[in-house]
């Protein structure tokens, strides 16, 4: 350790993910200076590091998200159009879908959205409006009464230690981790169904039930080939190891069905005629069929399957120590499905194991063919001016009122309420939703005046993260955040007092909606 340095800038965003991106890019549209601090030494979280294409609704293409998340799939696509050897049917389709995975219109390789994040906020990082400090965590936070009055992180390996200060800090980390440094009051897990009144809560709370994480892999298949890699550690034991839901171990083609979480669905490798349900196209990133020359040996997909959901223990609110161990265990997890994959993953044709199963280290930018970070479901959660349930969301419960409507709503989003199997309980639901709102409330801590949440740590209960996790809604969440930062910078203002007083909340609105930040969701939108 050198010593500690001190920066200082109008808002300091610790975590680089996809919602602080997004802060990022909103403050620094406002005229403001920020420093944002990221943990690896790619910006973009879920898209880039964690290596998870998006997860859309159907009115994606249209509207349901930000101008300034079309924006970033335009250029996806566009950056495709510029870079790569399409076709004229690819070419010319304006919903180019560049690895034809059947979960995302709009699967694509990391290092794509990598280039283009970085294009967006070019202008900005070039002429030091945007600061990004990469390999750096936050470690200590300094407070006075309800204000943050700074943040002190570690940079590098060296440990270099240095004292951020600005008038706002936004939490995009994953975990939330900003929130315990800085008291802000939060909560973390399951709530109890008596707290929340939600027919799936638990009846007892327990903060350690948590959802699963996933250290995606990127492979591709070389038939013919052999590359299978040296066995796991703990393989024997994830080959025998049976979720409490099921009746075949986590490594088997058998996998809870999303349209009922209380029976199983049959998987296998590749697309068929047997009409089983291929994994391979699931998350496929590249598709040469869409080139019109060969620029690799083949297909690449990512592994990101209910066989690599790891929920064997909880990576908050344990020791340092127990945080490590689940963290290389979801690395140990998605290992072993690799090499069962190669060695005695059931074949169609009667075979066991596919050793031409490739892992690909270069698309991810790394040396074993993992994603630089595991995927996090789940962070501590804010408590907030007001939080988000199920019962805001579920089509079930709202029933003919439809969407609900937030007259302080700062955005829109729609996804189902995904909870992958958890830590404790291991319950897992897929509960089809209601379009729905993000409220402004949401956002506002109860107490901290200077802090507020910019991805999946808004005020909402851990099943309503089940959908307000997703990439449109957690962009959507961190560009709201970065514009209500410089709104309250600007007018002299605390965010709460935005939130209740009609004049600024209908001034910090307009500035959102200027932004092309959709507020509402249409009766025409849905319809359509």
């Amino acid at each position: 350790m050198t010593g500690e340095q001190e920066k200082c800038s109008d808002v300091v965003i610790i975590g680089g993910g996809l919602g602080g991106t997004a802060a990022a890019l909103a403050a620094a549209k406002a005229g403001l200076r920020v420093l944002v601090t990221e943990e690896t030494d790619w910006l973009g979280g879920q898209l880039t590091s964690q290596a998870v294409p998006p997860d859309e609704h159907r009115w994606i293409e249209q509207s349901g998200s930000t101008a300034a998340y079309r924006e970033f799939r335009s250029r996806v696509r566009e950056y495709y159009r510029r870079n790569y050897p399409l076709t004229e049917a690819a070419r010319s389709n304006p919903i180019l879908n560049p690895g034809n995975g059947w979960v995302s219109r709009l699967a694509h390789e990391p290092k794509v959205a990598l280039a283009v994040l970085q294009e967006m906020l070019a202008s900005y990082v070039n002429t030091g409006r945007i600061e990004v400090l990469y390999h750096t965590v936050p470690v200590t936070a300094d407070t006075e009464g309800n204000y943050v009055t700074g943040v002190t992180v570690r940079q590098g390996s060296g440990g270099d230690l240095i004292k951020l200060r600005g008038a706002y800090y936004l939490d995009a980390t994953e975990c939330g981790d900003l929130l315990p440094l800085a008291g802000v009051e939060h909560v973390s897990g399951a709530e109890a169904r008596s707290e929340t009144g939600e027919p799936h809560a638990l009846e007892l709370a327990d903060p350690l039930d948590m959802q699963s994480i996933t250290h995606v892999a990127a492979v591709d298949y070389v038939p013919g080939g052999d590359f299978i890699i040296p066995r796991p550690r703990g393989y024997d034991y994830w080959r025998e190891y049976v979720p409490s839901f099921s009746q075949y171990p986590i490594l088997s083609w058998y996998a809870s069905d999303a349209d009922d979480t209380t029976k199983l669905k049959q998987f296998t490798m590749f697309p068929n005629e047997q009409g089983i349900v291929s994994l391979w196209d699931y998350r496929r990133i590249v598709d040469p069929a869409i080139w019109t020359e060969p620029l690799n040996d083949g297909e690449v997909t990512l592994l990101n399957w209910a066989l690599n959901d790891y929920y064997a223990g909880p990576i908050i609110g344990v020791s340092p120590e127990e945080r490590k161990r689940h963290l290389e265990g979801a690395r140990q997890l998605t290992l072993a499905l690799v090499y069962w994959l190669q060695t005695e993953a059931p074949r169609l044709d009667g075979g066991k194991g596919y050793p031409g199963v490739r892992l690909r280290g270069d698309v991810l930018g790394t040396e074993d063919g993992l994603a630089k970070a595991p995927y996090i479901r789940e962070s501590r959660r804010i408590r907030g001016l007001y939080t988000i349930a199920e019962q805001d969301v579920s089509k079930e419960l709202r029933g003919p009122a439809g969407p609900k409507r937030y007259e302080d709503s700062v955005g829109v989003g729609s996804y189902h309420l995904d909870l992958h199997p958890t830590t404790v309980s291991q319950r897992t639901f897929y509960i089809p939703n209601h379009p729905y709102e993000i409220p402004l409330g949401a956002l506002i801590p109860v107490r901290v005046k200077n802090l507020l949440p910019a991805c999946k740590n808004i005020s909402m209960t851990q099943i309503a993260n089940g959908c307000y996790r997703l990439h449109p809604t957690e962009w959507n969440i961190g560009e709201a955040a970065g514009a209500l930062a410089a709104y309250a910078i600007r007018q002299q203002v605390e965010p709460s007092a935005v939130r209740g007083n009609t004049e600024h909340l209908e001034a910090y609105q307009q500035q959102l909606i200027a932004l092309g930040v959709q507020l509402h969701w249409t009766t025409e939108e849905l319809e359509a």
